[in-house]
C-alpha cells in the first residue's frame, strides 16, 4: 500500500526528532542553528500542521545526515502536503472523522474489537443508516446520508489492488442486536459471511460463554501503519472517538486484541454462529 499523507507527516516527525536526539541538542539549540524558532521545530517533530521542505533539508545537514537520509526526509516533507478523498467533501465532517479517514487511507492492518455494533467497514448501508438515526437522535436526515455515503466510501479500502488487512473481533451481542429490523439485519449478518470470505477480512465472534473479558470497557480499533512507531489505537466515545499514540497505550490495546483473539470462537465456528443467529431472525 502506498504510505499516505499522515504517515508520512508522522514518519517525519519522529525521525526528525531522533536526529536531533542523536546530536544531543535541545529543541532550542537545534532551532537556532537553522533559523527557526523552539515552537516551530517542537511543531514539525510532534506531527502537527504543515512543514517546509527547505527548513527539513537544513535540519538534516545540520545533524549530520546522510545524504540519502537528507533526501528521503525531505521527500517526506514535500509529500506531507497532499490531501485525502475526503477533503474535497462539500459538507464538514467531524475532526475525529477527519483524522480517522486519514489514518485509515494509509493502513496495512485493522484490529477491531467491536461490542455494540458491526464494524463500519462491514456495515451494509440499510444498518449503517439504522445506526446513525439511533445515534444521533437529532441529527437531519440529509446528514445522516452525508455519513453513510462516507461510510460506504471508507469501505472502497477493501477493494484496492493491495487492501489492508481487517481483523474483526465481533462480540455476540453485536450479532444478535437487532438493528434496522429483522430484514436489516438478515442482510447484514450475510453479509458479513460474505466478508469473510475475503482473503484480507478475518472475522471471529466473541460468545457469551467467554464471560469476563480483556475489553469489557468497549470497542476499539488498533490502526497499524507500515511503522509499528507510527500505530494509533481510536476508541469509540459518545460523541465522536478518541486516539491514542503513547507506547503504553498501543502496547495495552495490542496485548488486549491478542487476547480477545485467543478467546473468540475460531473462523469456522465463528461463521456458523453468524449463520445459526441468522436463521433464527
Amino acid at each position: 500500500m502506498a504510505v499516505g499523507p499522515t504517515t508520512r507527516r508522522r514518519q517525519l516527525g519522529a525521525d526528525l526528532r531522533r536526529l536531533r536526539e542523536l546530536n544531543g541538542l535541545t529543541l532550542e539549540e537545534a532551532g537556532t542553528r537553522v533559523g527557526i524558532s523552539k515552537a516551530t521545530l517542537s511543531r514539525y517533530e510532534t506531527k502537527e500542521g504543515a512543514v517546509k521542505w527547505p527548513a527539513v533539508d537544513a535540519l538534516c545537514r545540520e545533524y549530520g545526515a546522510s545524504d540519502e537520509e537528507r533526501l528521503a526526509l525531505v521527500e517526506l516533507a514535500k509529500g506531507a502536503k497532499i490531501q485525502g478523498w475526503w477533503r474535497s467533501l462539500a459538507d464538514p465532517i467531524p475532526e475525529s472523522m477527519n483524522l480517522m479517514l486519514t489514518l485509515e487511507d494509509e493502513v496495512i492492518r485493522e484490529d477491531h474489537y467491536a461490542c455494540m455494533y458491526i464494524p463500519g467497514l462491514l456495515q451494509t448501508r440499510d444498518y449503517a443508516e439504522a445506526v446513525h438515526r439511533a445515534s444521533e437522535m437529532q441529527c437531519p436526515e440529509r446528514e445522516v446520508q452525508h455519513m453513510v455515503d462516507i461510510r460506504m466510501k471508507r469501505q472502497e479500502l477493501l477493494q484496492r489492488q493491495n487492501p489492508p488487512h481487517i481483523w474483526c473481533v465481533i462480540d455476540e451481542a453485536a450479532v444478535r442486536r437487532l438493528v434496522g429490523g429483522h430484514e436489516v439485519m438478515r442482510a447484514q449478518l450475510q453479509h458479513v459471511l460474505s466478508m469473510s470470505e475475503l482473503p484480507h477480512v478475518t472475522v471471529q465472534v466473541l460468545p457469551f460463554s467467554t464471560g469476563a473479558h480483556a475489553a469489557a470497557v468497549g470497542s476499539f480499533v488498533v490502526l497499524c501503519g507500515p511503522n509499528p512507531d507510527l500505530d494509533v489505537v481510536y476508541v469509540d466515545i459518545l460523541g465522536g472517538g478518541l486516539f491514542m499514540e503513547k507506547p503504553q497505550e498501543l502496547e495495552r490495546y495490542r496485548l488486549a486484541f491478542q487476547y480477545l483473539k485467543a478467546q473468540a470462537l475460531d473462523l469456522k465456528s465463528s461463521a456458523q454462529l453468524i449463520h445459526r443467529i441468522n436463521k433464527e431472525l
